[in-house]
C-alpha cells in the first residue's frame, strides 16, 4: 500500500494528465460527451424499476429509484475501473514499448479516469435525492472513505488482472461474464436487508444459510454498496459487521496483487 501510495503521490501529474486524455478521447465525438457517464445508471434504475413493479422487491421506505441509483454509483465506478485498468497494460503496449514509465501507472490512471466521471453522476444523484427529499446527514462524510475503498477494491483486481491480461488475453474476455455475475450477486438491484431477512431470519437456506450469508459480505462489494445507501440515503453510519469481511479481503488480495504485477511487469515489453 505504501508503495502504490507512493507511486500515486511520486506520478500524481502523469496520472491526472494520462486520465484526462483518456476523458477526451472517450467523448470527444460523441454528441452527448459526458452525459455518457449519466445515460447508463439512469437507464439501469428505469430497467430495475420496471422489473421492481413484477417482483417487488422491499425498499425499506427509500424510493426504489435513489435507493437504486445508490447501488449502481460505487457498483458502475468498481466495473469500469476494472474493466479498464485489466486492459491498461495492453491498451498502452506501444507507449510501454517506446518509453520506461512505472507499469503500474497505467492501472491508476485507468482507475483515476473513471473516478472523474464517478463526480458526474454524483451531481445526478444530488439532484435526486433533492427531488425525493432525503436530507443530508454528516454520515455522508463516510462517503469518501467508501469510495476510497471501492477504489481499492478495483485495484486488487486490476493489478493481477492486467498482469495475467499481457499473457492470456481470455482474461479480457471473460471479465465482462464475471463481472455481470457479480453484479447479480451484489445487492444493486435489491438492498442487502433482503438477503439478512431471507438468511438470516427466514433461513431459506436452512442450515447453510448463516454459511450463505457470511460468503456473501465477503464479496467486497456487498458492504461498499450497502454502506453508501446508509450513510447517503438513511442517515446512519456503515454498518461494520457487513463492511469489515471484504475489508479483510481487499486488504490481503491487494498487496498480493501488486506483488504478481511487479513481478511479472519485466517482461511486459517483450510481450505486448
Amino acid at each position: 500500500m505504501l508503495t502504490i501510495s507512493r507511486t500515486i503521490i511520486e506520478h500524481r501529474e502523469l496520472i491526472w494528465a494520462l486520465a484526462w486524455k483518456n476523458i477526451i478521447v472517450r467523448y470527444k465525438q460523441a454528441y452527448l460527451g459526458l452525459g455518457w457517464a449519466v445515460l447508463r445508471p439512469l437507464m439501469l434504475v428505469l430497467v430495475f424499476t420496471l422489473i421492481k413493479t413484477f417482483v417487488g422487491i422491499d425498499s425499506g421506505g427509500i424510493p426504489y429509484p435513489v435507493l437504486t441509483f445508490a447501488a449502481l454509483m460505487p457498483w458502475v465506478l468498481f466495473q469500469d475501473a476494472t474493466s479498464e485498468g485489466v486492459s491498461s497494460i495492453v491498451a498502452n503496449a506501444n507507449l510501454i514499448r517506446k518509453i520506461y514509465l512505472p507499469h503500474e501507472i497505467f492501472p491508476l490512471t485507468a482507475v483515476f479516469t473513471r473516478l472523474i466521471e464517478f463526480g458526474i453522476t454524483l451531481v445526478i444523484f444530488s439532484a435526486m435525492m433533492l427531488y425525493y427529499t432525503v436530507t443530508p446527514t454528516l454520515h455522508m462524510l463516510w462517503a469518501p472513505f467508501i469510495i476510497l475503498y471501492v477504489l481499492a477494491a478495483s485495484l486488487a483486481v486490476c493489478f493481477a488482472g492486467s498482469a495475467i491480461n499481457v499473457y492470456f488475453r481470455d482474461v479480457s474476455a471473460l471479465l465482462p461474464m464475471a463481472l455481470s455475475l457479480l453484479m447479480y450477486i451484489s445487492p444493486v438491484i435489491y438492498p442487502l436487508s433482503l438477503v439478512k431477512q431471507k438468511l438470516l431470519e427466514e433461513h431459506i437456506m436452512g442450515e447453510w444459510s448463516s454459511i450463505l450469508y457470511t460468503i456473501y459480505i465477503t464479496n467486497p462489494l456487498a458492504g461498499i454498496i450497502d454502506s453508501f445507501q446508509r450513510v447517503m440515503l438513511l442517515g446512519v453510519p456503515p454498518d461494520l459487521s457487513t463492511l469489515l469481511p471484504g475489508v479483510m479481503l481487499t486488504t490481503i488480495a491487494l498487496p498480493l496483487s501488486y506483488m504478481l504485477f511487479r513481478s511479472a511487469q519485466a517482461y511486459f515489453a517483450d510481450v505486448v
